[in-house]
């Protein structure tokens, strides 16, 4: 029975032609749970046929962003209790709630002010409107703790111009507004002042204008993305076949730059690596969303029943917070040859769809 005194962590009202969605956990930056993606599949199903709800409005209570990513703590508490089919019981519906988004038959607008992240990215980034404001600090940071994008991020990272998508997939390196519209991560820039006049609008706009047109009429210019400016030399050096001749072609073109990510990369977890360049690549390939989250899912539980880096990467970044993890090779140097095979062919035990 749910406790009345307890705020729940998604908030699910109408507006007007609204249908609202926000996430409720600002004190963890709206950190996703199994019950909130359960809830959020609920409600998305309730206003499916609903002719009442003509568009639904995604946001996270609080400043500071969006959505931080899944409450990866509670994985890791799951997997050394040796409780991993809840963990896939997560994804599984984690990843169904990203295609639902897609595919919705009403259009979804994401409002990715402040944070958004991992999971986040998952809400956010499938939407058929997505808004970014001056706030909006955007990642895929898997790596980070010996992990590799999921939620459909490489769908989004495989069509990223040039050879951004490896670059961003194996460093997790942040976006700002301008990066992620630059990148195909969003659509439109909307400064922060201006979101709760938008949401009125989409709300009570008496006339028939789609929300695209509305969102318009709020949409302003950022100043340009510095990315382009750098892509001569990512390009150059991320179109490498594997990890260990990224670094070369790296710390070959002899820029502070370059070497900066050198030396980032050979910080981060060896696997994790290997199995994110590996699934950044395959995603390019495929036809649609439900695909790369297939690749995806068989990755990820490899990495929850196969691999210890997961786990390693959290405890020393997340639960002991030492900073000293101990990953499986250790080096970039002893990966094997096709060091992302093994995660790329596993088979889970219940699939994804």
């Amino acid at each position: 029975m749910t406790d009345p005194t307890v705020a729940p962590r998604v908030l699910v009202r109408t507006e007007g032609a609204l249908g609202r969605l926000t996430l409720n956990r600002p004190e963890a930056i709206n950190a996703l749970d199994h019950d909130m993606i359960v809830q959020l599949t609920a409600a998305l199903d309730a206003w499916r046929d609903d002719t009442d709800v003509q568009i639904v409005v995604l946001d996270g209570e609080g400043e500071r962003g969006l959505c931080a990513g899944g409450d990866v703590r509670a994985l890791h508490a799951q997997i050394v209790a040796g409780r991993a089919e809840e963990t896939a019981q997560f994804f599984r519906a984690e990843y169904a709630l990203n295609a639902m988004i897609a595919e919705y038959p009403k259009p979804v607008v994401a409002i990715a002010d402040g944070i958004t992240m991992g999971g986040g990215i998952g809400l956010a980034g499938h939407a058929a409107i997505r808004i970014v404001t001056e706030r909006s600090t955007l990642a895929m940071p898997e790596t980070r703790i010996g992990f590799t994008p999921d939620v459909g991020g490489t769908w989004l990272l495989g069509r990223a111009p040039g050879r951004f998508g490896e670059y961003f997939g194996l460093t997790g390196g942040t976006m700002n507004a301008a990066d992620a519209v630059y990148l195909g991560f969003a659509d439109h820039f909307v400064p922060s002042d201006r979101l709760e006049a938008l949401r009125e609008a989409l709300a009570y706009r008496a006339d028939p204008t789609g929300p695209a047109e509305i969102v318009l009429l709020f949409d302003e210019t950022p100043e340009p993305s510095v990315l382009p400016a750098s892509r001569e030399w990512i390009d150059e050096a991320f179109s490498a076949p594997t990890v260990a001749e990224i670094v070369e072609r790296l710390k070959a073109q002899g820029t502070t730059d370059a070497a900066a990510i050198a030396d980032l990369l050979e910080g981060l977890a060896p696997t994790g690596l290997a199995v994110t360049l590996d699934a950044v690549r395959e995603a390019r390939d495929l036809p649609g969303l439900r695909a790369a989250l297939e690749g995806e899912y068989r990755r990820v539980l490899w990495f929850v029943n196969e691999h210890p880096d997961l786990v390693e990467g959290i405890r020393a970044q997340l639960v002991d917070k030492d900073r000293n993890p101990k990953w499986n090779p250790p080096t970039i140097a002893e990966l094997a040859p096709d060091a992302g095979a093994d995660a790329r062919a596993y088979v889970p035990e219940l699939p994804l769809f």
